[in-house]
């Protein structure tokens, strides 16, 4: 497994901790690197990742429900809701992975931490945001030229 899905798997279990467990995001932070130990390019990409997807959670949870029929955030498995969260993070300001990679490492991710049924329910969530996103901003994620 790749350096990057190893730092999704990271992200995704501090984004976990961070929506069920309520703790500050430096504690998350300090317990998780604590007690799992990986190379410095796995922290710095899961770190970009977490860091980001929780600062703009109210943006990302804003996408997420735009594309949701029936479905509130709250409603969701959390792990569901979290995998929604950090693929749309990185489509929008995480770098310059393209959408369909965001999108198949993302039902890869559910697909272990969550069931096979969540990982079309999420695909179908990603496919939906990722169509209505304009080819600019999925060339540069969101960010200004």
């Amino acid at each position: 497994m790749g350096h990057r899905r190893v730092a999704r798997e990271c992200a995704l279990q501090m984004m976990y901790e961070l929506d069920v467990g309520k703790h500050p995001e430096e504690e998350i932070l300090r317990t998780y690197w604590l007690m799992n130990d990986h190379p410095k390019k796995v922290r710095d990409f899961a770190e970009l990742l977490f860091k980001g997807a929780a600062q703009k959670l109210k943006e990302i949870d804003k996408v997420i429900q735009q594309h949701t029929k029936n479905w509130r955030l709250g409603r969701m498995a959390a792990v569901d809701r979290n995998v929604l969260r950090l693929a749309v993070f990185e489509f929008l300001w995480g770098g310059k992975t393209p959408g369909t990679v965001v999108i198949n490492e993302a039902l890869e991710i559910a697909k272990k931490f969550s069931t096979h049924e969540s990982a079309q329910f999420v695909n179908g969530i990603l496919d939906s945001i990722k169509n209505h996103l304009t080819e600019k901003e999925l060339r540069s994620n969101g960010r200004p030229d």
